[in-house]
C-alpha cells in the first residue's frame, strides 16, 4: 500500500506515497483513512490496549491520555489524498518495521460510523460490515465456526493472486485439528499435538514444519501481591524451574530454554543471560526472604487458559516448586476471555503469558514492562528501567541503542517481574501441494503468494 521515503536524516519525519487502491465497499483508500485510524485507536474513550504502539508520534500519548483534545497537534497529516506524513517525537531509524503492525493500518470511516460512534467500544462494525483493502475480502464469518475469504477482484495487484479463497477454522483442540488434516479437511494446521511432534520427527514426517518464532513463553507475577513483591522470592521461583526438562519432556517441539525476555534472532542484540536452574541458590533465596524450606509460604494460584500444553507446563512447574522449595501452589484453568479479563484486572498472583514480537527489534518486548504500558500485567514499575527504554529512542547510533536496551533488560532479568520459560517455535503440518508459504519470524505472511501445485 505504501512506498516509504525518509524525509530527513533525523528519522523523525516520514512521508508515505500511497498507491491507487480501493476498500471492498468501493471507497478509495486515502491518507485520510490512516489519519482516521490513528485518531480512533488513540481516542481515550475507545481504550485500545494497542494505543501505545502509536506513542512514537508527536503528541500521540498526550492525546490518548486526554492531555490534549485537538488531534491536529498529533504528528500525523494527510498532505493530500495520496500523501501521508508522520512526525515522530524521537528518531527511530527502524520505524519502517514498527508500522507493519496492524495498529497503524487505515480504517474506513464510512463503515465505522454507519454502525456507531468512532470511539464507542461497543461499536461492532467489524462483525456487522467488515471492509478491507487487501488481496482477499470477507465472504462468510460465523462466530467460533468459520471465517471464509475470497479473492478480491478490486485489489491493486489482483492478477498475482492465485487462490480463489481461504477457509479458516477456529479449532481449540490440537488433536481434532490434526485429525482433520489427516482426513484431508485442512491443508495447514496452526499447531501440532505435543505428544505427536517427537513421533513425526523420528519418522521424518514430510508435512511437519518447525520454524523459529519471535516469541517468549513466560510466567507473569503480580508484584503488588505479597510475597511476590519480594525480588528474592521471584528469583527463587525462577531458579527452581528446570527449563531444559520442560522443553525436552513437556513441550517437545525443539524450543530453547529461555535465558532472557527477548528471544534470539534480532540482529546485533544479545542480552546478558540470566541465571537459570540452580536449586541450591533457589532455596537460599527463599530462606533469606523468610520462608526456609517453604515454611510459612502462603498458598497461591497459578492461572492458565484452556490448552493442554499450558496445563502440562503448569503441572511440571508445580511439582518443581514443591520438591525444590517446599511450597504448594494451586493451578487453575480459565476460558480464554475470562483469563484475559482476570489478568487485565490484576486479580491474580501468577499467570502464564506469551509475547510475540510486533516487529524485529528488542523494544517490542521491553516496552510492555514500562510503567505506563497497557500490557504491563505484573504492575511493575522501575524508573531506571523506564528511563533506559525511553532514552533508547533518542539514540541515533544503532549499536549504542541496542546496548541501552540490553542494560534495561538486565534490570528485568534481575528483578524478574516475569519469569521467562522458553522461546517459541512455530510447528505446523502443511500439505505438500501448498506452495509459496514461507516461514517468517513472526508467522506473518501475505497469502496472495500462496498457491497449490
Amino acid at each position: 500500500m505504501c512506498i516509504r521515503d525518509r524525509e530527513n536524516e533525523s528519522n523523525t519525519v516520514w512521508t508515505f506515497h500511497l498507491r491507487d487502491a480501493n476498500w471492498t465497499n468501493g471507497d478509495p483508500v486515502t491518507a485520510h483513512d490512516f489519519i482516521y485510524g490513528f485518531k480512533r485507536i488513540l481516542s481515550p474513550r475507545l481504550g485500545s490496549q494497542y494505543a501505545e504502539m502509536l506513542f512514537s508520534m508527536v503528541n500521540a500519548k498526550a492525546f490518548n491520555e486526554g492531555e490534549i483534545t485537538n488531534f491536529t497537534k498529533v504528528g500525523a497529516k494527510a498532505l493530500n489524498d495520496h500523501t501521508l506524513q508522520i512526525t515522530l517525537k524521537d528518531p527511530i531509524p527502524y520505524f519502517y518495521n514498527i508500522i507493519k503492525h496492524t495498529s497503524w493500518f487505515p480504517v474506513n470511516q464510512r463503515t465505522v460510523e454507519k454502525h456507531g460512534e468512532m470511539d464507542d467500544p461497543s461499536n461492532n462494525w467489524i462483525r456487522e460490515e467488515y471492509v478491507g483493502n487487501g488481496p482477499f475480502k470477507l465472504k462468510n464469518w460465523q462466530m467460533n465456526q468459520i471465517i471464509e475469504v475470497e479473492k478480491n477482484p478490486d485489489y491493486w495487484d489482483s492478477d498475482s493472486i492465485k487462490l480463489h479463497g481461504i477457509k479458516f477454522f477456529p479449532i481449540v483442540s490440537e488433536n481434532t485439528e490434526n485429525q482433520m488434516f489427516d482426513a484431508g479437511a485442512l491443508h495447514l494446521t496452526y499447531q501440532v499435538p505435543a505428544d505427536l511432534v517427537p513421533v513425526y520427527l523420528e519418522r521424518k514426517e514430510p508435512t511437519l514444519r518447525i520454524d523459529p518464532y519471535l516469541g517468549t513463553y513466560y510466567y507473569v507475577l503480580n508484584v503488588t501481591v505479597p510475597p511476590l513483591d519480594n525480588p528474592k522470592v521471584r528469583k527463587a521461583l525462577s531458579l527452581a524451574i528446570n527449563r531444559k526438562s520442560i522443553v525436552r519432556r513437556v513441550t517437545q517441539r525443539g524450543e530453547l530454554p529461555a535465558t532472557s525476555f527477548t528471544p534470539p534472532g534480532i540482529s546485533g542484540y544479545t542480552p546478558e543471560p540470566m541465571e537459570t536452574f540452580n536449586p541450591k541458590r533457589a532455596r537460599e533465596l527463599l530462606a533469606e526472604a523468610g520462608y526456609p524450606g517453604g515454611e510459612g509460604f502462603p498458598k497461591f494460584t497459578l492461572l492458565f487458559n484452556t490448552l493442554e500444553r499450558h496445563k502440562a507446563i503448569a503441572e511440571a512447574i508445580q511439582q518443581m516448586w514443591n520438591q525444590i522449595l517446599g511450597i504448594d501452589i494451586e493451578i487453575r484453568n480459565q476460558e480464554w476471555k475470562v483469563f484475559i479479563d482476570t489478568v487485565a484486572a490484576g486479580d491474580y498472583q501468577i499467570a502464564r503469558k506469551g509475547w510475540i514480537g510486533d516487529y524485529m527489534y528488542p523494544d517490542t518486548f521491553l516496552r510492555i514492562l514500562k510503567s505506563d504500558s497497557g500490557q504491563n500485567d505484573p504492575n511493575y514499575s522501575n524508573p531506571e528501567y523506564d528511563s533506559l527504554v525511553e532514552s533508547s529512542y533518542m539514540e541515533k547510533d544503532d549499536r549504542k541503542r541496542l546496548d541501552i536496551l540490553a542494560k534495561a533488560e538486565s534490570i528485568i532479568l534481575d528483578e524478574l517481574p516475569i519469569i521467562p520459560i522458553y522461546y517459541y517455535v512455530k510447528d505446523h503440518r502443511i500439505d505438500l501441494r501448498v506452495k509459496g508459504w514461507h516461514p517468517t519470524p513472526m508467522d506473518v505472511r501475505n497469502y496472495k503468494n500462496v498457491y497449490f501445485e
